[in-house]
Order: C-alpha cells, then structure tokens, then sequence
C-alpha cells in the first residue's frame, strides 16, 4: 500500500469513527431524555427514532464499504477473476 493510499485509509477511518462516536451520543441524548421523561423507551416516527435509523443504516453502509470491501477485496477479487479460465463461446 502506498502513503497516499493509507494516508487516504486513515482519514476514512478517522471520519467513521467520529460520525459513529457522534451517533453514539445523539442515540443517548435521544433516548436518554424519552427514558427520564416517560420513564420507557418508545421508537415513534416523529421523535427523532427515524432519523436515528437512518443514520444507521448509513454507518452500517459506510462500515461494510470500509472493512469489507476495502481495497484488499478488492483486489483479491481481481486476481480471482483473472485466474479464472475463460472458455470462448462458439457461435
């Protein structure tokens, strides 16, 4: 791997981490406050549960792209497809 390609790895890295650190604390203030207020937590579509789904959904989506199919995969995959025989169809 070269720099700039960690270099761009780790700046990835860094934003995840802080859009799920910032998750982490909206999903306690939100529920947070439901829980000291009515005593339960209740997932309504106008209560912010919504937007939390949301932006989960979004993290996951961001997390598989990052750890999954990083560049590794990526190139794992293409030396598979490379390897593969390929046989010409015959018309």
């Amino acid at each position: 791997m070269e720099y700039n390609q960690a270099y761009e790895r780790v700046n990835q890295l860094k934003k995840f981490y802080k859009s799920l650190l910032w998750f982490g604390i909206i999903t306690v203030f939100v529920f947070g406050n439901k829980l000291f207020k009515n005593g339960e937590i209740e997932i309504s579509f106008f209560s912010g549960s919504i937007f939390l789904m949301i932006w989960a959904i979004i993290l996951t989506v961001k997390a598989v792209k990052l750890f999954i199919f990083n560049s590794e995969w990526e190139r794992k995959t293409l030396e598979q497809e490379l390897k593969k025989d390929k046989k010409p169809i015959n018309f």
